[in-house]
């Protein structure tokens, strides 16, 4: 969830290397933020601030000193209040140690008593400060990795800690769950928990594994926890570019990710046939198969049990990767689990993976980023190839996921030829709806809509999944208070809600949905409500219509209007889509 980024090297400006590099991790999502720089006089100085980082870097005092290692991190608020205080990176009472962390302490309250028994003092809430006052225990008899060795043993929970001290030129850290990236540059080493902050550096990265410590200084090591016993690490090289990880032109990353659309459709059709002929013979050996995911992943899953039962008249267990664990007792040494996520890292869908390992269930791992942990996690691996999302909002990796579940479901049926000409077609309708006269439409609708309290999106079949994912988007990034439903479940309820002016988008592509959500329009309509077509044409009943071309995949057109709708109802509320309130790109804690 939270960012971290560490420097060591010969440049002398560690202070702004790592404020550039809390900048580029900002959208996981924080409340405070800090820095910690060791300088020439071998002192630890510490800054910590509440709220948003600014474009340029306050810590000016930091300038007037030559460094070569330092640390920083973004906090989102778990344990105490957000102040400056319980901000990281946190120290030990000698105030030689700093230490960042990521996680959850689960036994916390038990160590800071025992600490506090010993004489050490507290002055945050945090669960992160007991690390900071174990490492001064340990040190005193250890070296500095035995120390964060030994500390990193005590703790319970999945976590990510890193720390430096004045008396040693060095950066240890250890984790368990949350990422931790290493960047290997010339003549110096980068730690982030993100590929996107260590990519202006360099392209050369080792994808820490859980239960694994690694020493940053004159040589990098790689060591194993518990034991403690050194391991070469595996380098890796990646593949995205720099540009791909900044704005460029464009005002937020929300929209730039939303505009490369078309070009991830393409991309897909064209240069995945052996994966996902791959894919859809594991799925032919299994018996259940079941898609997890969380959040806009979920959406994905969901339709993906459309698609397979449609196309590939094949049956497929779907549910929230949150709820799945619930669900184990179904699983066995037969079963087939495809977890969906963007960043790799998302908690809710690792717990359940790990209880399917453990019932020798396969997993087929689709993610976007590679070295991932539920990449990792897979017998068998795909990555989405979406390129850095870093909008916190997903958008193209939401695509990426539908274009690659359509392919396979063709393959299943041994149609994939169709199935590239449909999703070729898909990105050409993608490349229209993202003009700027279908842009100019949007935002005049966004106009009508922003002040609105309430949303409706309804939508059948395999529209039921968009509807979901649509208002998911715009509740997200404009804080609209927005419900997406099955368009057969309105009179179950909702439809009480309605009342005059009440907008509702109503999906009606031209399939076998059509005549029964332009029945349930037209029941919103006689209530007052205001209806938004999105279809292929216009119908009497739509107030408002917004024009999607019929392709093979109306669940890849049908979303990117709503995703585009939800971006300019932000602006209009001058909101910042790519950093939504209390929300984080990566969950890494329950």
């Amino acid at each position: 969830m939270c960012g971290i980024f560490g420097y060591i090297g010969t440049r002398k400006n560690a202070a702004q290397l790592v404020f550039t590099g809390l900048k580029t991790l900002e959208y996981r999502g924080y409340d405070s933020w800090g820095i910690a720089v060791k300088v020439e006089n071998g002192k630890l100085k510490v800054k910590k601030h509440i709220g948003k980082i600014p474009k340029r870097n306050p810590n000016s005092q930091f300038s007037i000193f030559n460094s070569h290692l330092g640390i920083g991190h973004t906090r989102w608020a778990t344990h105490g209040e957000v102040t400056v205080s319980n901000s990281h990176p946190h120290a030990d009472c000698t105030k030689q140690i700093a230490v960042l962390h990521n996680g959850i302490v689960e036994n916390f309250q038990e160590l800071k008593e025992q600490l506090q028994k010993g004489g050490h003092k507290f002055i945050s809430q945090t669960d992160t400060e007991v690390i900071a006052h174990l490492l001064e225990d340990s040190i005193k008899k250890h070296s500095f990795v035995e120390a964060l060795r030994n500390t990193f043993i005590k703790l319970k929970g999945l976590n990510a800690i890193v720390a430096i001290n004045s008396t040693s030129q060095e950066i240890v850290a250890a984790k368990s769950g949350s990422p931790l990236i290493v960047g290997i540059g010339k003549n110096e080493l980068l730690l982030a928990s993100d590929v996107a902050g260590i990519l202006p550096y360099t392209k050369r990265v080792i994808f820490l594994k859980d239960n694994e410590l690694v020493k940053l200084g004159t040589s990098l090591e790689v060591f194993t926890l518990p034991s403690g016993e050194k391991i070469k690490p595996k380098i890796d090289t990646i593949t995205w570019k720099i540009e791909e990880a900044s704005k460029g032109a464009y005002k937020h990353f929300m929209l730039k990710e939303i505009m490369e659309q078309p070009r991830i459709i393409r991309a897909l059709a064209q240069n995945y046939t052996e994966q996902v002929n791959k894919i859809a013979s594991l799925i032919k050996k299994a018996k259940g198969t079941f898609f997890i995911g969380s959040g806009t992943a979920f959406h994905a899953c969901l339709a993906g049990t459309y698609l397979f039962a449609d196309i590939a008249k094949r049956h497929v267990n779907t549910a929230p990767a949150s709820e799945f664990n619930y669900l184990e007792d179904f699983l066995t040494d037969e079963s087939l689990i495809i977890p969906l996520s963007q960043s790799g890292e998302t908690i809710d869908v690792i717990e359940p993976l790990i209880r399917a390992k453990r019932k020798k269930s396969k997993i087929i791992s689709l993610v976007n980023v590679p070295g991932s942990t539920i990449y990792r996690m897979g017998d068998y691996k795909l990555l989405l190839g979406a390129g850095p999302e870093t909008a916190v909002a997903s958008t193209k990796a939401y695509i990426a996921k539908i274009a690659l579940l359509t392919l396979v479901a063709y393959a299943l049926s041994e149609k994939q030829k169709e199935a590239k000409d449909i999703l070729q077609e898909t990105a050409v309708e993608a490349k229209r709806l993202l003009r700027n006269s279908t842009q100019k439409n949007l935002k005049s609708l966004a106009k009508k809509l922003y002040q609105k309290e309430h949303i409706y999106i309804i939508g059948r079949g395999v529209s039921y999944a968009t509807a979901l994912e649509g208002a998911l988007k715009i509740k997200e990034v404009s804080y609209i208070h927005t419900e997406g439903l099955a368009g057969g479940e309105l009179k179950h309820g909702t439809i009480a809600l309605i009342e005059k002016g009440t907008p509702c988008i109503v999906l009606a592509p031209q399939d076998r949905t059509y005549d029964a959500i332009l029945s349930n329009a037209t029941e919103i309509k006689a209530r007052g409500g205001m209806i938004i077509g999105v279809s292929s044409k216009p119908h009497p009943v739509f107030d408002e219509w917004i024009e999607v071309r019929e392709t093979g995949s109306p669940l890849i057109a049908q979303v990117i209007p709503l995703q585009l709708l939800a971006y300019y109802l932000a602006i209009d509320k001058k909101l910042d889509p790519d950093k939504p309130r209390n929300l984080a790109k990566s969950v890494t804690v329950k």
